[in-house]
This record gives C-alpha cells, sequence and structure tokens, in this order.
C-alpha cells in the first residue's frame, strides 16, 4: 500500500507541478532569448547614466530577430544609431558589455584630451544638471567631472576622472561595413572599442532601454526607487 501511494504521490507531483514548470520554462526561454531580456551591470564604466547594481531592460528587437540561443539572424529592420546604448558579446572574452554607441559605419572617429569628434566636427559640451548625478557615490563626487556631451543632435551624460591613466586621445580611425566604435560615457574607466576595437554588427545582442530596478550594493542593496523604470538616453 505503502508503494501505491508512493507512486500515486510522485504521479501526481509530475502532472500538477513539475510538467507545467518545465512547459513555461520551455516557453519563456525561446522568448527571453529572442525578444526581450535584462543585463545587471557590474562595473561603473557607463556612469553617470548607469551604475553599478542597476538592471537594464534589453530590447532584442530593436534591430532584428535571432535564433534563439544563437547570434543566427532571421531577419533585420534597423541598425544601431549613434546615442544608441547597446548590449554586445565582447570580442575578447565573450561576456556580455554595455556601451554607447559612438560611430557607425563609415564615420570618422577622433578623441582629444576626451574630446570626441565624429567626421571632424567636435562633439559640444554644457554644463551637467545636478539631478544627474545624485546617486554616484561621494568618491565619484569628489574627483569626476560631468559634461553633457552633444554629437549629432542628440545629448546624454559623460563624466572623465582626470587624475586617471587613460586614453583620452587617438588618431582618426574610420568605422568599417558592419563594425561599430563605441565608448562608455564614464570616459576614463571604460573598456571599450579603444581596447577592444570595432564590435561587428553580428555581436549586438539589442538595445539597452531602461532601468528596471536599482539596488544600491554600497548600502546593503539598498533599492534606489528613483531609478526604477528609468528611461535610458
Amino acid at each position: 500500500m505503502a508503494e501505491k501511494s508512493s507512486g500515486k504521490w510522485t504521479r501526481a507531483l509530475w502532472r500538477e507541478w513539475v510538467k507545467p514548470l518545465l512547459i513555461v520554462i520551455a516557453v519563456m526561454a525561446p522568448l527571453r532569448s529572442s525578444f526581450a531580456d535584462w543585463n545587471d551591470v557590474p562595473t561603473g564604466s557607463m556612469k553617470p547614466t548607469i551604475l553599478e547594481g542597476d538592471r537594464v531592460v534589453v530590447n532584442k528587437l530593436a534591430y532584428d530577430l535571432k535564433v534563439p540561443f544563437t547570434t543566427i539572424h532571421l531577419a533585420k529592420w534597423d541598425d544601431p544609431k549613434r546615442g544608441d546604448i547597446i548590449v554586445f558579446y565582447s570580442p575578447a572574452d565573450g561576456t556580455r558589455l554595455v556601451k554607447r554607441v559612438v560611430g557607425i559605419p563609415g564615420d570618422v572617429v577622433e578623441l582629444r584630451e576626451n574630446v570626441l569628434l565624429i567626421n571632424q566636427q567636435k562633439a559640444e559640451y554644457e554644463s551637467l544638471p545636478s539631478e544627474y548625478i545624485v546617486d554616484l557615490r561621494p568618491a565619484d563626487l569628489l574627483v569626476a567631472r560631468f559634461a553633457r556631451e552633444r554629437v549629432a543632435g542628440k545629448s546624454h551624460a559623460v563624466m572623465a576622472k582626470p587624475h586617471l591613466g587613460s586614453k583620452r586621445s587617438f588618431d582618426p580611425e574610420v568605422v568599417p561595413p558592419g563594425g561599430y566604435f563605441v565608448m562608455g560615457d564614464n570616459r576614463d574607466e571604460s573598456y571599450d572599442s579603444r581596447w577592444l576595437g570595432f564590435i561587428s554588427r553580428d555581436r549586438i545582442v539589442g538595445e539597452a532601454v531602461v532601468i528596471a530596478f536599482s539596488l544600491d550594493r554600497d548600502r546593503y542593496f539598498r533599492p534606489r526607487l528613483s531609478r526604477f523604470f528609468h528611461e535610458l538616453i
């Protein structure tokens, strides 16, 4: 009797809990792989736009449709534009990185003492309103410089740390077909195209569009409620 009861319980567990859960996973995993995902941000390379502890939503349909769990394109309807924040697989080690597109195919990209030039046109810089930096660490506020950078009619926040050694200048480089030049908004603490080189189109996962939620790792993972559902620009 005990064996029969145990068998009935096992079959009921499979039928009522395990099987439905596996079906949900089987359906949701490909959807997440093809349509939308999120990406944890462990470093400060995109400060002040994205902070450590932010969880960003990635729109995988921003540019194309891929075969689930692969980078194989089924259809393409758009390409990244200057100013887009993209998620891509690093050509160095395959990890997923979040950076901003500053150069698209055909652009001539140059950097002079952290001043960006696109097609020989200097980016415009102006002071950054204080509300853009309220969530930064006190250590950043003490040593960093902040500005609003405008390129091709689009503007976003950037920061620099003059006391650090960094690659603040490079000669003009032409972005090749199918390639993109990306940089972090935190210009002096970002591992980007200055070292990685151009990012090929097939490595791009999608566009980071919004912060789903944010946890302050320096304060026992306290929620930063003001950053919840904050649109990325």
